[in-house]
This record gives C-alpha cells, sequence and structure tokens, in this order.
C-alpha cells in the first residue's frame, strides 16, 4: 500500500515537521510514504476563492496515479481508528494500492476537490491547521496500520 500525502507549502513549525517526519517513518514499516511539497502560487491580495481554485489545481495534478482519492473536510465522515483499519483493509482488497489524502491551505478544500473525492473524510469535528493535520493524519494512518497488523500501540 501507497500513501501519498500532498503538502501545500512546507511545514513552518519545527515541531510539527519533526512529527510529520516521526510518523512518516514510522508508517513507512507499512506502506510506502510520499508527502511532496508543492509550491503554492498566489498572493495574499487574491480573493480566497482563487487560493483556493489555485490550491486545488495543485493538490489535483497529484490524484492521476491514485487508486483512491480521500478529502479531509470538516464535513466529511468520521471514523474512530478502528473503522480507518477497517477501510484501509477494504481499500486494499478492492485493489487500491495508491491512496492519496487531500488537505486544504488555511482556507480548506475548493468545491472541486471535494467532487474529486471518491470519500470525504474529518479527522475531528474540531478545526485544526493544516500543518497539524498533516501530523494527525499521518498518526492516524500509522495507527490504523498497527491495528492492522494486530499490535498493541492503539490502546
Amino acid at each position: 500500500m501507497k500513501f501519498v500525502i500532498p503538502l501545500l507549502g512546507r511545514t513552518r513549525e519545527a515541531y510539527l515537521e519533526a512529527g510529520v517526519r516521526d510518523y512518516a517513518g514510522r508508517l513507512g514499516r507499512f506502506a510506502q510514504v510520499e508527502l511532496p511539497v508543492l509550491k503554492e502560487r498566489h498572493s495574499r491580495k487574491e480573493p480566497d476563492e482563487v487560493v483556493k481554485a489555485n490550491d486545488a489545481a495543485l493538490l489535483l495534478e497529484q490524484t492521476a496515479t491514485a487508486g483512491l482519492v480521500v478529502a479531509l473536510d470538516p464535513a466529511g465522515r468520521t471514523p474512530d481508528s478502528e473503522e480507518l483499519a477497517a477501510l484501509l483493509t477494504a481499500w486494499e482488497d478492492r485493489g487500491a494500492h495508491t491512496i492519496c489524502f487531500l488537505i486544504g491551505g488555511h482556507l480548506g478544500l475548493h468545491h472541486s476537490v471535494l467532487a474529486r473525492a471518491d470519500l470525504t473524510l474529518s479527522l475531528s469535528r474540531l478545526t485544526f491547521t493544516h500543518e497539524l493535520t498533516r501530523l494527525i493524519l499521518l498518526e492516524q494512518l500509522y495507527r490504523a496500520c498497527t491495528i492492522r497488523a494486530g499490535h498493541h500501540y492503539h490502546k
């Protein structure tokens, strides 16, 4: 299984970057992990909808080889850790070996990304920064993979 998580811009906070690298490394024992850093192409003067559309174009380019596209959005389904593990198993059983998880920028995801997604998930009903969401997603994927492998990390 391969997880592709495109990052809109680099992770600016050193402690978050350290966490992202840590969990990407841990997750690498169970799946291939790609974290392409996308160079954002907008200025602060542009309208929010233009910024979201530009971010969407960058993100959607990354979905070309994905067997499954998962958008992270507050309105999405909120699985618990065991349900996420079951989803990973079901996706793999259906032949979706490359799963692309899309995290919006500070404005969230453009409607075109949500329309392209095969599934929309929410990590919580709480709101997180897009940089913190990277770390939470990686930790939850790691947790789901340990559940699938029968490890006790999740307890």
